[in-house]
């Protein structure tokens, strides 16, 4: 089942893609024009199931704003979660590539502006202008990376595991604002499958942590006021 039922289609600001979207903006004009002149924007109310496992990849999708979640569910039937992405983030292009079923669920996590094109007008780009391929490849890199990261500290101790759950948000999406690193303030469900810990786990350590200073929070923020002093606490 490609592509759920979506809230409300959108009008396509060109100018605003190419701003939003870091694999987009690099492009020769000639394919930007390519990308977007088939790219069709969708608004999706949070908690709406995007993509599912075993879908056939008929698009690749770009977050123009909001939050998604990767999930995947492992032998016992529990839900994983394999990333978290935001605005300017690409998903759904291994299908396009491979041309294998998807491998994972997509769902948003809040109200969500996703762009899609066609799999096969990606894939005709990446084969043709350079710089796709490279941020393709960058993307791709940055990813494999922090799945290292995480696996890494799969025996560390809760306070680094929801430490380093923090700062794989910040590294993907955060945002600077007077000083401080912000990333939304997510459910705790959502940093308890990112961290691989009980939720009742990941509210005692993101209280630990706010009493430390470390971080703070208000109803849809979390603030990092140093993100060094943050990763020692990983150790």
């Amino acid at each position: 089942m490609e592509e759920q039922s979506s809230y409300l289609e959108q009008n396509v600001d060109i100018d605003y893609i190419k701003r939003s979207i870091p694999f987009v903006a690099d492009l020769s004009p000639e394919s930007q024009q390519k990308v977007t002149s088939h790219f069709v924007t969708l608004s999706h109310p949070a908690n709406q199931v995007i993509l599912l496992e075993n879908d056939w990849g008929g698009s690749v999708y770009f977050i123009l704003e909001g939050w998604v979640k990767i999930r995947t569910y492992n032998l016992d039937g529990k839900e994983v979660t394999l990333n978290i992405i935001g605005g300017g983030e690409i998903f759904g292009e291994m299908a396009a590539i491979d041309r294998q079923p998807r491998s994972t669920d997509a769902i948003t996590l809040t109200s969500t502006t996703i762009g899609r094109v066609p799999s096969e007008d990606f894939v005709e780009l990446i084969k043709t202008e350079p710089m796709a391929g490279v941020h393709l490849a960058q993307i791709m890199a940055r990813r494999i990376r922090q799945v290292n990261r995480r696996l890494q500290l799969r025996e560390a101790g809760s306070l680094a595991r929801v430490a380093d759950a923090i700062l794989f948000l910040v590294d993907g999406q955060g945002k600077e604002a007077e000083g401080m690193m912000e990333i939304p303030n997510l459910p705790h469900r959502e940093i308890s499958s990112l961290s691989g810990l009980a939720r009742e786990t990941v509210t005692r350590v993101l209280t630990k942590l706010e009493k430390r200073g470390l971080i703070e929070r208000d109803t849809d923020l979390l603030r990092i006021p140093d993100v060094l002093a943050l990763e020692s606490a990983i150790g």
